[in-house]
């Protein structure tokens, strides 16, 4: 299965796995999504929305109840897993604790009846690329968990996989570990240009590294686009709930032209905000702004006004509580500088204000 000319390295389309029972499991409904060739994409969501079943059918772990899954163009969901150009990392990182880590590396070669000039240039390539060179007559059991992970990722990257699936194998670092192997996955997917595909549930982690983002709940992917996009144009109150601090106000939808809206806030006042195309009619509508959006101001300047609840000093950014007038609790978040001084003090009047460009229109 040599690689095509298309751009697609992996075309799901209508996937769904229901586990039968008593009611039937629904594990994932209808999936659908492209992803690119050489491109980091993650499948994010909360425990039990179907991200890692969706990543077992593309490794060919799970079958499809129904819908079509292909890599490279080529149909592969009657194609046994080893006779797939993909390769996984999983949580659990499973090395061999007594063979060395250059051994690591070349077990799966080895098993591939590759000849020995060749496994040992890939086994000298592959440390290299994962910084692991001098370890490489440690035993695994005697390094550390983050040089194990780089152990791991080595050997899944020795065969040359066309697609890396790696699930949530971060999830066993330390903090700090974890921030710099964030860095270094997204390192070694730009220099080896193997498509990766990234599980995990932490928001952060996606979006560090990843080139585009499924966000999924419940078995659906609710919202497909870059770290960015997802961020800032949420399509839902879910994903805007789930990535990152968010604060939600209802407000009352006045008109829509285009991705233009105006609403009227229980404050009275009105605003224009961002809108998704084909917003449309009156009603009610949920408001989502980032706490990083919006800025405190004196009680009468504000688009809306409440009482200061509490001042968290966080290092790097304050956070301000805002009780609203309406009982609705606001989150504004400063980032500090050496010389700043809150001009606020906790239990005092204050206003809120954002601007037309931040706040966006949801509809449930």
């Amino acid at each position: 299965m040599g690689r095509s000319d298309l751009s697609s390295a992996i075309s799901v389309r209508n996937l769904r796995k229901v586990y039968q029972g008593s009611p039937p499991v629904v594990a994932l409904a209808d999936a659908s999504l492209e992803i690119a060739d050489n491109e980091f994409f993650t499948l994010l969501g909360p425990s039990g929305c179907g991200k890692t079943t969706l990543l077992r059918m593309i490794a060919g772990f799970e079958s499809p109840t129904s819908g079509t899954l292909e890599m490279f163009g080529e149909n592969i969901v009657d194609l046994p897993p080893h006779k797939r150009p993909v390769n996984t990392v999983f949580q659990s990182y499973a090395l061999f604790p007594h063979l060395t880590v250059a051994q690591n590396i070349s077990f799966g070669l080895e098993m591939l009846g590759k000849p020995k000039d060749e496994i040992k240039a890939t086994v000298d390539e592959m440390m290299e690329l994962v910084q692991m060179t001098a370890m490489a007559d440690r035993q695994t059991s005697q390094i550390s968990g983050g040089q194990q992970q780089r152990v791991a990722l080595a050997r899944a990257l020795a065969p040359k996989p066309k697609v890396l699936l790696l699930d949530e194998p971060l999830s066993a670092l330390d903090f700090k570990l974890r921030k710099e192997m964030q860095l270094e996955l997204k390192r070694l997917q730009t220099e080896t240009g193997i498509t990766f595909i990234f599980v995990t549930h932490d928001q952060e982690e996606a979006l560090t590294m990843s080139d585009r983002i499924a966000v999924m709940s419940a078995g659906s992917i609710r919202q497909i686009g870059g770290p960015r996009d997802i961020y800032d144009h949420p399509a839902e109150r879910f994903v805007a709930d789930f990535i990152g601090d968010t604060n939600f106000l209802e407000a009352e939808l006045v008109s829509a032209t285009g991705q233009t809206a105006e609403v009227r806030l229980s404050s009275g006042k009105t605003t224009m905000a961002r809108a998704q195309e084909g917003t449309e009619g009156k009603g009610m509508v949920t408001l989502a702004i980032r706490p990083e959006h919006a800025s405190l101001s004196g009680e009468g300047e504000g688009i809306l006004a409440g009482t200061l609840d509490n001042i968290v000093y966080f290092g790097t950014d304050t956070h301000y509580h805002v009780a609203l007038d309406d009982g609705t609790a606001f989150v504004l978040r400063q980032q500090n500088t050496p010389d700043a001084a809150s001009q606020f003090e906790k239990g005092s009047r204050v206003g809120v204000k954002f601007g037309a460009d931040v706040a966006q229109v949801l509809r449930d």
